[in-house]
């Protein structure tokens, strides 16, 4: 199954170790964080500015937006920013299934309903992606 990791640049060594773990159950990850720069979490507004305008910056959109719409599923790891809940509003209209990863100070209103299933630990996230390809291999989305 192809997912999709909607997160925060601060979560950038959570994405990396839960990457690993899906990978190692079989899945496939399109990752920002292999396509993007890291150092993209500490650029000045300005250089953040020039960044974004860029074909780089572009590009890294692109890649992400179209991830996000076309992937089997999008786990969306929490706290995040408006960047994450961009993606998770973008798969929830393409119809893209999305889990989430509740953290404590998650900030969210009424779009919390675009996530199918909210999940309090990794191991129930684990969970949660193995029962959702499950259902894709058995009947699609």
């Amino acid at each position: 199954m192809r997912i999709y990791i909607a997160a925060s640049w601060k979560h950038q060594h959570a994405v990396e170790m839960l990457t690993e773990r899906l990978e190692n159950a079989g899945h496939t990850v399109l990752s920002w964080i292999r396509e993007g720069r890291p150092e993209e979490a500490f650029l000045s507004r300005r250089e953040l500015a020039s960044f974004i305008s860029s074909a780089e910056g572009k590009r890294i959109f692109a890649f992400c937006a179209g991830s996000a719409t076309q992937a089997d599923l999008l786990v969306y790891l929490g706290p995040s920013g408006c960047d994450a809940w961009a993606e998770v509003g973008a798969a929830y209209g393409s119809g893209v299934p999305i889990l989430g990863l509740l953290a404590k100070a998650e900030d969210v209103g009424l779009m919390r309903h675009m996530v199918r299933r909210w999940c309090s630990s990794v191991g129930e996230l684990l969970e949660a992606v193995a029962e959702q390809a499950d259902d894709t291999a058995g009947s699609g989305r």
